[in-house]
């Protein structure tokens, strides 16, 4: 049986092989930041100094309006928790520090000053950091505010099952050159996953990826939320629409390429939003009420728009009075619908954890 390690042959289990390629195989267990990561060497993709901005663009990377957004979230949750004197920031998976800096930058000056910033990576800390930011790599144990995670949750490993000409589930082995054969039947926890959130028709060469790290690694992270909001942001799917055969990809230098798990390419997979959010449906549920009850989901595209974030187009009358503010108007425009579009950006999930506060954003869809 080939489960955590790699097997004489070369041919371990996807996630294993994520979990070395991504995080490298030094044991560190690649932090909170990429829980369940593990691995056992030094190197990696998520190690590489360049960090996720030289192979995909996310949305901290396309507008600074999406800090902005976030920094308004921020001080919605600081109103609900009636404006403690030490308001914490948690930016999870935070690649290079971009969005704690520019949630900071965006700030009132007022919330700023009580605002303690984290960033939670299994990177070393970048040069030219704010010293005001402190860089872990595990979330702290007692969060009084808001975690945020952007594209975190696709890049923690998970096994990848397909079923076989026999219509049985079976684990997906792989090489590092990305070469793959089926394994042994599913079993255990992970078959009890798959029959709840995925459940495969006895059909061959259906596939499915089995969010059971997933599920885990939320629910530790909103455990560390005492008051306040835990927010995961990723593309994903629910039960009513899983893809039949599966998500993992790769990314290479802004391409999307084979997943070859080698530590040359990003290797992500969407997440099943649905498991996680009962996953996390109780971490942290000793905080009070409104820790209790389904998370909601919401698009990018309606989270945006509650915090701000429209794309509407200047009025052209500013280009007559102030063209300068015009020109930078549309550029803003330009940004938000970017953030907001449909088939893109906008369509990534919005998965709320509210924890002894009420839930600061709509639950319709805009």
């Amino acid at each position: 049986m080939v489960r955590d390690g790699t097997g004489s042959d070369g041919w371990r289990g996807w996630r294993a092989a994520m979990r070395a390629a991504l995080y490298g195989t030094d044991g560190d267990g690649g932090g909170a930041a990429h829980s369940s990561a593990g691995g056992s060497g030094a190197g990696g993709f998520y190690r590489r100094p360049e960090g996720p901005a030289g192979h995909f663009r996310t949305s901290v990377h396309a507008s600074p309006l999406f800090a902005a957004a976030v920094a308004r979230l921020l001080c919605r949750v600081d109103e609900a928790l009636g404006r403690p004197g030490t308001l914490d920031f948690v930016d999870m998976a935070a690649g290079r520090g971009e969005l704690v800096t520019g949630v900071l930058a965006a700030l009132p000056a007022d919330v700023a000053a009580r605002t303690r910033a984290y960033a939670v990576e299994i990177a070393g800390r970048p040069e030219g950091l704010a010293p005001r930011i402190t860089w872990l790599s595990e979330p702290p144990p007692q969060v009084t505010g808001l975690l945020f995670a952007n594209e975190w949750l696709d890049n923690v490993p998970v096994e990848v099952a397909e079923v076989d000409p026999a219509g049985v589930p079976r684990l997906v082995l792989v090489r590092d050159d990305g070469t793959e054969r089926l394994g042994e039947p599913l079993s255990g926890a992970e078959a009890e996953w798959l029959a709840r959130w995925w459940p495969l028709p006895a059909e061959e060469g259906l596939r499915a990826e089995i969010g059971l790290p997933r599920d885990l690694a939320w629910a530790a992270a909103v455990s560390c939320v005492a008051r306040g909001l835990a927010v995961a942001v990723d593309y994903g799917h629910t039960a009513d629409a899983r893809p039949p055969f599966g998500t993992l990809t790769g990314f290479r230098e802004g391409r999307e390429t084979a997943p070859v798990p080698d530590g040359s390419c990003d290797i992500t997979a969407h997440v099943a939003l649905d498991a996680c959010a009962v996953a996390g449906a109780g971490a942290g549920a000793g905080a009070g009420a409104h820790a209790s009850g389904p998370a909601p989901l919401l698009t990018q595209r309606a989270a945006l728009r509650a915090l701000g974030v429209t794309g509407a187009r200047p009025p052209l009358a500013l280009a007559g009075t102030d063209p300068a503010a015009y020109v930078r108007a549309l550029a803003g425009a330009g940004e938000a619908a970017e953030l907001t579009a449909p088939g893109g950006l906008g369509d990534f999930a919005w998965l709320l954890r509210p924890v002894g506060i009420a839930n600061p954003l709509p639950r319709e869809p805009a």
